[in-house]
């Protein structure tokens, strides 16, 4: 079984609650059913699950009254053989966006306290509508992601004692080993090829075959599809679609602000906006918004017109160029306007496992571009980020300015420092960030 960061978080949860449901959010297939599912079987005498997707004729018990003791009658006429003990019951509420009610009854389970609950949603943001009452105070929120970095490493079988001493390395005070740097840039290159949706981290794992690897990303990037035809509302199918499959020429650009026309000749905002917005509230890409200024507090100068779109997912978007890159990655020979984008995607997927906001900076002139800005102890940081070892310009100028204390360059280079610009091996941009 992969180990997952969330299962602590979980575990977590449950020892702490107070009259509050558990709600995991995130994509289709990154391992929510199957995380909760172990829980159930491991720390409960009895679980529950329920799936709205695959017993649609559920909902029903979810109609009228939503008292616990009426929720418990009705299940129990779709599912005879469920035991319900107060104590030692976890329900799992799989798919909840499909059951607006559902989500509406988490209150209910959470004020009567005798069973825990879990919800998980992978299209959460695409029906809030119907939702006639939401369990404000009665959720507490999780959102789940792919497997991360230091998650692949664990699958790849690599040890506590590594991953403390890559923390170590990412503290900024010594190089990193000549053999374990050229080592972790292997398999970072392998992370960006296999990326970690479980099922086809499970399959590298067995069979250690990109070909089969590849097969496996291409049915999830079908199944994402099928969902835009499925779920997305009518006159955004087709928009939404292109907008998701125009990712990799988005990316393939020197300044990679979406632009439109990249997913038909002369497409406007106002033709694609809302199917791009569907696309990020299913958790299929993220946005990654400019700033007016590289300032603190970064949300008071976002300019939410102006974007750049990321793939949740690294090995997908990888996958989504298609199988020819994979080797040119896998041999670090990866050349062309492609490069740039990629890389900067590899980074916005460790920033958004880590929950932080993907922001970034562009001078209107375009004469100073920073990839990334985070925050941390009330202060800006920029992130440059570069396949190779290159000039840093627009951080070397970005970095004059007298309110921002340091910021990171990471690239194929080892671990050093010139004055407030700390050069970093992407590896460890998980660890720093």
């Amino acid at each position: 079984m992969l180990t997952r960061t969330i299962t602590q978080k979980i575990l977590e949860w449950r020892k702490t609650k107070r009259n509050e449901c558990l709600l995991i959010m995130g994509a289709r297939q990154i391992g929510k059913t199957y995380v909760v599912e172990d829980i159930g079987k491991n720390y409960y005498k009895h679980f529950v699950e329920i799936n709205f997707e695959q017993n649609p004729e559920i909902k029903s018990a979810f109609d009228g009254d939503l008292s616990v003791d009426a929720l418990i009658s009705k299940i129990s006429l779709y599912m005879p053989n469920v035991v319900f003990k107060e104590g030692e019951t976890l329900i799992l509420l799989d798919e909840i966006q499909s059951c607006p009610q559902a989500r509406t009854s988490l209150k209910f389970w959470a004020l009567d306290n005798r069973f825990d609950v879990i919800a998980t949603g992978s299209l959460l943001g695409l029906n809030y509508k119907e939702v006639s009452s939401y369990p404000v105070g009665y959720e507490r929120r999780i959102v789940m992601h792919s497997l991360d970095f230091e998650e692949y490493l664990w699958a790849k079988g690599i040890n506590s004692n590594v991953i403390d001493m890559l923390k170590k390395y990412a503290r900024g005070e010594e190089p990193v080993e000549t053999s374990i740097h050229e080592k972790m840039m292997s398999l970072l290159r392998e992370y960006m090829i296999v990326g970690g949706m479980p099922a086809v981290v499970n399959k590298m794992l067995e069979t250690n075959n990109y070909s089969a690897v590849h097969e496996e990303q291409q049915m999830i990037i079908g199944a994402y599809l099928n969902d835009i035809a499925k779920y997305a509302p009518t006159a955004d199918k087709p928009k939404a679609r292109n907008c998701y499959l125009s990712l990799p020429r988005q990316l393939s650009k020197v300044n990679t602000k979406f632009m439109y026309s990249e997913v038909e000749a002369k497409g406007t905002a106002r033709k694609y906006g809302n199917s791009l917005d569907w696309l990020r509230d299913a958790n299929i890409m993220t946005y990654c918004n400019n700033l007016s200024t590289p300032r603190f507090p970064i949300e008071a100068y976002v300019k939410s017109e102006q974007f750049r779109a990321y793939a949740n997912d690294i090995g997908l978007l990888v996958s989504m160029f298609g199988f020819e890159i994979k080797k040119a990655i896998y041999e670090d020979t990866l050349t062309g306007d492609s490069k740039g984008g990629i890389y900067e995607n590899l980074v916005a997927d460790f920033l958004l496992k880590k929950n932080i906001p993907l922001r970034y900076y562009c001078r209107e002139d375009s004469s100073v571009e920073i990839e990334f800005v985070i925050e941390r102890d009330a202060a800006v940081i920029p992130i440059e980020v570069k396949a190779k070892r290159g000039k840093s310009m627009s951080l070397d100028t970005i970095l004059k300015h007298e309110e921002i204390p340091y910021g990171y360059k990471f690239t194929a280079g080892n671990v050093g420092r010139e004055g407030k610009k700390i050069t970093m091996p992407l590896y460890l941009a998980p660890f720093v960030v």
